[in-house]
């Protein structure tokens, strides 16, 4: 059995990693709900481009250069392709378009809870989750496994991790 120095350590441990997480736990927290409205214009604000690209490209080839998401042409006539977002004039290469996105400090948000092995920020999001990870096993070592706050906390987190695989499982 370990002694009560041990577990006291892990008090302080969790009690300071804690804190210093609190802020990037607020990041991700903010960052997470506005995902979940990332398929409608909740605090999107609208942004209208102007640029030259080369004249004479075809709907596809407008679309690989634009790289918008969800571009589709609505109308090829001649000299003018249209699309959700804006119209390509063929003849001159100008095209305008807008697009509805998050003030920057937010979309910065969006995209650390969105990072890859691509971004840099992705160190971050593994540091985060090991960190996290850390918080799940100290909060069961600061208690006396025999004592009863222990035995309860494990019957809470059971109850929890069952309750989210079922919301993962039927949830969707």
């Amino acid at each position: 059995m370990a002694s009560p120095k041990f577990h006291n350590s892990f008090r302080q441990y969790h009690r300071w990693i804690g804190f210093f997480l609190a802020g990037i736990m607020a990041v991700y927290a903010v960052s997470g709900v506005l995902l979940i409205f990332r398929n409608t214009e909740f605090l999107k604000f609208e942004t209208t481009y102007e640029r030259k690209l080369e004249t004479g490209l075809s709907g596809e080839g407008l679309g690989e250069q634009l790289r918008l998401k969800g571009f589709a042409v609505e109308d090829d006539n001649g000299d003018t392709i249209r699309f959700r977002q804006g119209q390509y004039n063929k003849q001159t290469g100008d095209v305008v378009y807008s697009v509805k996105d998050y003030p920057a400090p937010l979309a910065k948000m969006v995209k650390l809870h969105k990072a890859t092995t691509n971004s840099p920020l992705f160190f971050v999001n593994i540091a985060f989750g090991v960190s996290l990870l850390f918080f799940v096993i100290s909060a069961f070592l600061m208690f006396i496994p025999k004592a009863l706050p222990y035995k309860n906390g494990l019957k809470i987190a059971g109850i929890g991790f069952v309750f989210m695989v079922l919301m993962v499982l039927f949830g969707s």
